[in-house]
């Protein structure tokens, strides 16, 4: 069953057909040039990807402004400055039928202070850490470019031959701010009621419709909510996401959570939610009964059975997988085949409570892993724990 049910195609409301039911949802690859520009070691990426069967592969934070960036290394997309190398990283990441889109995003507050001395965020709500400075708030003049800034990149993936593109909506970062009433604190028309709190991402998708044309799939990603006393809830979400669906979105993934409080990683999941495997599937299955665009989960997925009865249960369309390509960069193609029914990747713990608690090794860990394939190497599941500790900490393990 899974192997039917998983490569089946689907029509997205634009038109566009997606060859089958997996994605490789966004990951920060982190290996772009110093100055945005997509690298060797990212076209290495891409081109491994596209050899392993994803329906879509969503690229990590494309951002919209040079200034403003979420970590270093990362592709940066204003106007067409790079175009002929995001061609390139689209002809490598499509040549075996895969569709490459871009995700696009904007740091806000969420920007480390030795990247960004100038944060901007809808308030000057700043994060609880000495990690990042506090941000100052947005003029009207600036929210009217970032608005524009989204769409250019969108167009640049238009341009580059990418098969969609999809705004970073989740975890809190510049559009997730502006949803939430805990820093969003605004009384002009871009803060307050939850209609002027989703007025920023309903222009963004207008603007990047307007610059695309009907034909180009434009998708989103958004929390269910972000599990913070105060901020965006989910009865706000599926009020947003309506509004999204009337708005004519082709694709809403939904993940959940921020950094301060991170449901992404499943650091803060139930364990009755991590042994059904997806971790918002409650939500998305509400979700489902009020809207008619089709609808991606990501967060949680490992078996190829639970993966194909999410499918067939008409409860969504495509299933989002992260971690397991950092390990397993043919899961999609090996998960369709029945080659691999379980994509479970191995728990990252040290034995120190303190540190696995946290889970802080898990993305600098996997992000090994893309630096790994990016050079032309495999994944590696043997990748040692402590040598990652030392690496991004510059302390030794304790002893």
């Amino acid at each position: 069953m899974s192997e039917s049910i998983l490569n089946t195609s689907f029509r997205l409301p634009c038109g566009v057909e997606i060859p089958n039911r997996i994605a490789k949802s966004a990951l920060s690859e982190a290996i772009a040039e110093p100055n945005g520009r997509p690298s060797e070691a990212l076209f290495n990426l891409y081109d491994r990807w596209g050899k392993g069967g994803a329906g879509i592969l969503f690229t990590g934070n494309v951002m919209v402004d040079q200034a403003h960036l979420v970590n270093a290394n990362v592709m940066i997309a204003e106007e067409d400055n790079f175009l002929e190398e995001y061609t390139t990283l689209t002809d490598k990441a499509q040549a075996h039928g895969a569709h490459l889109w871009m995700q696009i995003n904007h740091p806000g507050r969420q920007t480390p202070s030795y990247l960004d001395k100038a944060p901007v965020s809808p308030s000057d709500v700043g994060m609880p850490s000495k990690l990042y400075i506090q941000p100052r708030p947005l003029e009207e003049s600036e929210i009217v470019d970032l608005i524009e800034r989204y769409a250019n990149a969108a167009l640049v993936a238009k341009k580059a031959g990418m098969k969609g593109a999809q705004i970073h909506g989740a975890h809190g970062y510049l559009v997730s701010q502006f949803l939430s009433p805990l820093t969003n604190l605004r009384t002009d028309k871009w803060g307050g009621s939850l209609e002027n709190r989703a007025r920023f991402v309903l222009e963004i998708y207008s603007n990047m419709r307007e610059k695309v044309g009907p034909d180009f799939p434009l998708g989103i990603k958004i929390n269910s909510a972000d599990f913070q006393r105060g901020a965006f809830t989910e009865e706000e979400s599926m009020e947003v996401i309506q509004m999204l669906d009337d708005a004519g979105m082709d694709l809403i993934e939904v993940s959940g959570g921020t950094y301060e409080r991170a449901a992404m990683v499943g650091t803060t999941q139930k364990e009755s939610t991590k042994k059904r495997e997806a971790y918002f599937m409650d939500f998305i299955v509400k979700v489902r009964s009020k809207i008619k665009s089709p609808l991606m989960l990501t967060g949680g997925f490992r078996t190829a059975d639970t993966m194909s009865k999410a499918i067939s249960s008409g409860e969504l369309d495509f299933i989002g997988l992260g971690r397991p390509f950092c390990l397993f960069p043919d899961v999609a193609k090996d998960l369709i085949s029945g080659k691999m029914t379980d994509c479970t990747v191995p728990d990252l713990l040290t034995g120190v409570d303190k540190i696995d608690m946290t889970g802080m090794l898990q993305t600098p860990w996997n992000a090994f892993q893309l630096a790994r394939m990016g050079k032309g190497m495999d994944p590696d599941p043997e990748l040692d724990l402590w040598m990652v500790y030392e690496k991004i900490t510059g302390r030794k393990r304790p002893v």
